[in-house]
């Protein structure tokens, strides 16, 4: 009987009032109960809104969503706290079709769930309509090697087109303090500067082109998981099936081995890169438009029109080498980087269907 007793734990109360608690935060070890737990997650990700300044009252801000924990749980509290704290944001829902059978068509209809829920807009654009191609067609013509470089490359510039198309001043998007802390690592491990310098930024996106946000800068993803499971969201939780290769997947293996070390660890990285400086000899890709599309880019030619323009010539392995060799195999010009006074237009269906035709 002792024994017994001697194995039975006392319940921990909550850090921050009376009640028992349930969990213990992956980020700070307190132990609360679920009401605080939604009060500190919630409060958390409004300061980050409220330091960095993201947003204006009356902008229209479109949200990424995928269906997955990451973005259905921004949905949610970026609705919360618009309407808590009076933002006076305009929210919408942006998809992107990727056109990945038994994935991406299942996922959507978490999204199209979300809508419904969340009694928000949604606008759903399809790689097949801005670039003539699916996922599944690209990756019988390149295998599971390459995909995510493909997938990566139309992504980023399909979520802009959508924004763009629906008039949004600004998107944002679910990547967590996990992803960012992951991408740090990725770079200084590909030595690649540029993306180095500006991948904790939590705004991205030059003057004259859609700011892209990151609310969730600072939020652990065990947290938004955790989030997730209390407030029993609907949200999608399968991994895309072209991705067990990805590369990301390994810096993200380190990561988590790291963090059972050394809870801190994610944040610790983020901070790294934040004080990271470039020193004033290393030259800086220079930012301009493409001259094909009129879509952001550091070359003549931006990256999805060289991966579109292998595919359409049937070389899709060819636009994936060195960004000046593709370009001058492929026969694209090295024509002069437009500035970026030449801005992408917001004006849309033209732009869309000439990249469409292309």
């Amino acid at each position: 009987m002792n024994s017994q007793a001697n194995t039975c734990k006392m319940p921990v109360s909550c850090g921050l009032c009376e009640k028992n608690a349930i969990l213990k935060r992956p980020k700070t070890g307190d132990a609360l109960c679920k009401d605080c737990f939604y009060h500190a997650f919630e409060t958390e990700i409004h300061q980050t809104i409220i330091d960095a300044e993201l947003f204006k009252r009356g902008e229209t801000v479109a949200i990424g969503a995928s269906g997955g924990k990451d973005s259905t749980v921004l949905a949610h509290v970026m609705k919360v706290l618009n309407e808590r704290y009076d933002y006076g944001l305009n929210l919408f829902l942006l998809s992107v079709d990727e056109g990945i059978s038994g994935y991406r068509d299942d996922s959507l209809e978490t999204v199209k769930r979300n809508q419904q829920q969340y009694d928000l807009p949604l606008k759903i654009v399809s790689y097949e309509e801005l670039y003539g191609w699916t996922m599944d067609k690209i990756v019988e013509k390149i295998g599971l090697k390459n995909n995510c470089t493909f997938c990566g490359v139309f992504r980023r510039q399909a979520l802009d087109r959508g924004a763009v198309l629906v008039n949004a001043d600004k998107i944002v998007t679910g990547h967590n303090a996990d992803d960012i802390a992951e991408t740090v690592l990725m770079n200084i491990l590909r030595g690649d500067v540029a993306r180095l310098r500006r991948c904790t930024a939590i705004t991205t996106g030059n003057e004259g082109f859609l700011p892209r946000c990151k609310p969730f800068k600072y939020t652990y993803e065990k947290e938004i998981v955790m989030y997730a499971y209390f407030k029993k969201l609907d949200y999608f939780s399968t991994e895309c099936i072209y991705s067990p290769n990805a590369y990301r997947g390994h810096a993200r293996t380190f990561l988590k081995d790291l963090e059972k070390i050394r809870p801190s660890t994610i944040i610790d990285i983020i901070h790294s890169g934040e004080s990271l400086s470039i020193k004033k000899d290393v030259k800086m890709p220079t930012q301009g438009t493409c001259n094909q599309c009129g879509y952001i880019s550091s070359h003549t030619i931006c990256k999805a029109c060289v991966l579109l323009e292998g595919l359409n010539k049937g070389l899709p392995k060819l636009a994936i080498g060195k960004s000046h060799k593709a370009r001058k195999k492929l026969g694209l010009g090295l024509l002069p980087v437009r500035r970026k006074e030449e801005k992408f237009q917001r004006p849309t269906d033209n732009v869309v269907k000439q990249t469409a035709d292309f």
